[in-house]
């Protein structure tokens, strides 16, 4: 049994109403028609009863216990009880038993359009009675217009809640709007008049009385060079072309200026055939959004040119945390170092890759490895076989940093350094090779030696042998022949040198004709086998001067080196010795010590 509440008349759609003359005429009209002492409407909230109104008793006498009224919500039918007092039902209900000493009953369902039962039109009298059907039918009529006023009571209701949301709604779109540099219009196409808001018209300077609502006076607002594009981006959605119209272009001022404005909008009516009768947009300001870009662009293009004109390619490198990589920027050097181009790039990640030499290759991974590791500068220098410039010399330089993602970051320049790699090679050359011979200085074989010495005596058991070499008679063939000539006797002994050495052996000029040999894990009898080699090869072989020959000789001294040898000087002095011996001996010998 639901609660019943009889005092403070209320809807329970919204707030207290109070007395409500409609309602009030229905149950004078009931009481009159049918005769009976108490006519009253009643309406059904979620867990209540609201009596709305009563005629022939006072409300606030009637008691909170009207159960009667449940019964009456309960079904579609007019419920009648024609003597209270004889059904065990309600016989024992306070109206029953005492005042106002109810003892006729009948009621009928408010019901809404949707089927809801919202209430009930009762009838009360203190005599037994009943009703026939045309009476019956009456109260349905009566119920039913009860019911109709209750439903539109809360329709109002909720239209006024509707409209006052609209309207809040509206008052933060038009701040919105207000605040963003944003008009509106409303184009009626058939007649080619346009309505212009009077945000709209701020935005060109215009007060709300200076702007004609003619399309005609619009267009001739619009940049002459913006106005085909205009008008076919317009007649392009007319068609039914596109989803909506939007299009960026200039506007004039009032005071003769233009503004970058950025249009959209959208038909939002069309007749049968597909004609647009009505075109609703916005037009917002961007004058200030165009002149930022602009003033980007022109800080990119700078920037751009200068790392474009730079002699080498500066980059940005990214390593993502599942170990991809690529180039997010590359200037146009990329073709100069690479041979590639941006575009190859985008679409092929290991291009780079391919061009540095296989010998390098896992050097510049590496190196990038331990940059991105510890975040310390990256600084390399590979080779790269590329197809039109040949074997050149790279070096990279750049500085990483972490991304909030995990991935790294190089920003860093490549540039060519292969004439500086020339340069360096040569002057290496000329630091340890003898310029006319063209085989090791003796600044640079007695190093050499060293390092043979130094790599015997941590490997006991190794050994190697050291050859003294002194061409025969030298002074006198520059006596006879001139220097010049002495020079090509040099070189001509030093090729048949070096035609006997192996990879693994040392060799050097180490006075004006004298000639040092280190033979690399040999013993006396492999190094005496050399130095007859050598001077077979050297008697076979005379220097040819035009038509004639000149014979040389060599004298060759020999010793061994060991782990026990403190020192090379020790070594050489025993080779010297031994050379020393050839020449006394009557040259062209090969002596040991």
């Amino acid at each position: 049994m639901k609660a019943i509440h009889t005092r403070q008349p209320r809807s329970p759609d919204g707030p207290n109403t109070g007395p409500d003359e409609r309602f009030d005429c229905l149950t004078r009209l009931a009481r009159g028609h049918f005769g009976v002492g108490i006519a009253l409407i009643v309406l059904l909230d979620t867990d209540r009863l609201w009596v709305r109104a009563c005629n022939g008793f006072s409300c606030e006498s009637l008691p909170n216990d009207l159960s009667f009224f449940d019964h009456a919500t309960l079904g579609d039918a007019v419920f009648v009880v024609p003597d209270a007092s004889a059904d065990e039902r309600f016989r024992d209900h306070p109206l029953v038993q005492g005042y106002p000493d109810i003892r006729f009953y009948a009621g009928c369902p408010l019901i809404a359009s949707n089927g809801s039962r919202i209430g009930a039109f009762c009838l009360f009298d203190s005599a037994p009675r009943s009703l026939n059907e045309g009476q019956r039918e009456f109260l349905r009529d009566l119920a039913g217009l009860a019911a109709i006023t209750v439903e539109r009571d809360r329709i109002e209701i909720r239209l006024k809640e509707d409209e006052r949301i609209l309207r809040r709604s509206e008052q933060r779109m038009a701040l919105a709007i207000a605040g963003s540099g944003t008009g509106i219009w409303d184009r009626n196409i058939l007649s080619n008049e346009i309505y212009y808001s009077a945000g709209w018209k701020a935005i060109l300077g215009y007060a709300e009385s200076e702007i004609s609502n003619r399309i005609e006076e619009s267009y001739k607002r619009v940049h002459p060079d913006d106005l085909t594009y205009v008008q076919a981006t317009i007649q392009a959605h007319f068609d039914q072309q596109t989803e909506s119209y939007e299009v960026e272009h200039r506007l004039r001022c009032k005071d003769g200026s233009y503004k970058w404005v950025s249009s959209r909008g959208k038909v939002v009516s069309r007749d049968a055939k597909g004609k647009p009768l009505r075109m609703i947009g916005t037009t917002t300001d961007i004058t200030a959004m165009r002149e930022m870009s602009e003033q980007l662009q022109q800080t990119v293009d700078l920037v751009t040119n200068l790392t474009n004109e730079v002699p080498g390619l500066v980059f940005q490198y990214r390593r993502l945390s599942d170990g991809r990589s690529f180039f997010c920027y590359t200037s146009a050097g990329i073709k100069d170092i690479y041979e590639l181009t941006t575009q190859q790039l985008a679409h092929d990640v290991d291009a780079v890759e391919r061009m540095i030499h296989p010998d390098d290759l896992p050097g510049y991974r590496s190196s990038l490895d331990r940059s991105a590791a510890t975040l310390s500068a990256w600084h390399h220098e590979y080779r790269v076989q590329l197809p039109r410039q040949g074997l050149r010399w790279r070096q990279g330089n750049a500085e990483p940093r972490r991304l909030e993602d995990g991935s790294t970051l190089w920003h860093g320049f490549i540039t060519d350094v292969t004439e500086r790699k020339h340069v360096e090679a040569e002057l290496r050359g000329f630091a340890t090779t003898d310029f006319l011979t063209q085989l090791s200085n003796r600044r640079y074989f007695m190093a050499q030696v060293g390092s043979e010495l130094a790599r015997i005596q941590r490997n006991d058991g190794h050994c190697a042998a050291v050859l003294m070499c002194d061409l025969d008679h030298f002074k006198s063939i520059n006596d006879q022949w001139g220097h010049a000539v002495g020079d090509q006797m040099l070189v001509h002994f030093a090729a048949i040198l070096r035609d006997q050495l192996r990879k693994t052996d040392i060799a050097g000029r180490v006075g004006g004709e004298e000639f040092a040999v280190v033979l690399h894990d040999a013993g006396m009898a492999e190094a005496v086998a050399f130095a007859r080699r050598l001077q077979r090869q050297l008697a076979q072989t005379p220097l040819s001067l035009g038509d004639k020959q000149i014979a040389l000789t060599v004298s060759v001294g020999i010793a061994a080196m060991s782990a026990g040898d403190a020192s090379v000087d020790a070594v050489l002095s025993r080779s010297d010795r031994a050379l020393y011996c050839a020449k006394a001996n009557g040259r062209n010998r090969i002596e040991c010590s």
